[in-house]
């Protein structure tokens, strides 16, 4: 009797045990061990724009002197363009070229690396663009998606948008609006498989994630964060992250994984880049800094 008794509690407790949660594991940080932010220079005016080419070398605008530079994978730096059309956010296409947005004259631009440049976007059916700000390359099909925010440059006359804020989609050489609902679109960047698209509303601090349809509209809006960004990047598991007091980093469901503190007022931008593809790459104010992650970019 007391051998059946002790079997009974003994299964009572097992059953018991099998139906509680099981803990969920410690979340492991998304930067490498022991490793620190790694000051690249200081000697610009605002740092925006980091872009990694194939070799995983990174290019970043100096938007308010009007510089490309070229950060190398030995870790040497040099100026890889000046009068760059004040260019604020770049992005490499499939055929190593530069997308700029060069706000000097409220351009879309794609440079060449022999210096080169084409303008893809002058205007909007005769009207100036306020400004495009952020891009990215759909590198399944070509499409071209781009932010146009007004924000006023000490070296534009107008003092007001020339236009609604929206957000455009250069495909085949058509423009079209893709999204005209958001307060003042900054950031932006996609999947590498160009099925899904992320903008941050930096106007109505959000950031939200859309479908990208085959006819390159977007659809399935849905809030990421409440939060919004001045540039933007992915990692290999689809985190996103996010910019302005520090790098804020996010999964896909939009749950809060890790903040990276960067010692200077605002962070406008960051990337991926270096020879594995496990650096990012920050761009912050006057500085540009690197910090050794687990994860590699997309």
């Amino acid at each position: 009797m007391k051998n059946m008794l002790l079997l009974y509690i003994l299964s009572f407790s097992m059953a018991c045990g099998a139906n509680k949660p099981t803990p969920k594991a410690a979340t492991t940080s998304l930067v490498a061990d022991g490793a620190t932010l790694q000051l690249v220079s200081d000697q610009f005016k605002f740092t925006e724009g980091p872009a990694k080419d194939a070799a995983g070398n990174v290019f970043f605008t100096d938007q308010p002197n009007n510089r490309i530079w070229k950060y190398n994978t030995d870790g040497q730096l040099s100026i890889f363009m000046e009068n760059a059309g004040r260019s604020n956010g770049l992005y490499f296409n499939t055929k190593g070229q530069l997308l700029a947005c060069a706000d000097g004259n409220n351009e879309l631009w794609r440079i060449s690396m022999d210096k080169s440049v084409q303008v893809l976007v002058k205007d909007v059916s005769g009207e100036k663009l306020n400004g495009p700000n952020d891009v990215w390359e759909n590198a399944s099909n070509g499409d071209i998606y781009f932010t146009d925010p007004y924000y006023k440059r000490d070296y534009w006359t107008r003092t007001e948008p020339a236009r609604p804020q929206h957000v455009y989609l250069l495909r085949g050489g058509k423009l079209t609006t893709v999204a005209t609902d958001l307060v003042k679109p900054n950031g932006i960047i996609g999947t590498a498989d160009g099925k899904r698209l992320y903008i941050a509303d930096i106007g109505d601090n959000k950031t939200y994630t859309y479908t990208i349809e085959k006819n390159g509209s977007l659809s399935n809006k849905k809030l990421l964060a409440a939060q919004g960004s001045d540039g933007m990047t992915l990692d290999e598991r689809g985190n996103v992250y996010l910019t302005g007091k520090g790098v804020m980093i996010y999964n896909a469901q939009g749950e809060h994984l890790q903040t990276i503190t960067v010692p200077e007022n605002w962070t406008a931008n960051v990337c991926f880049g270096g020879v594995n593809n496990n650096q990012l790459f920050i761009t912050a104010s006057k500085s540009a800094y690197t910090l050794l992650m687990n994860v590699k970019g997309q």
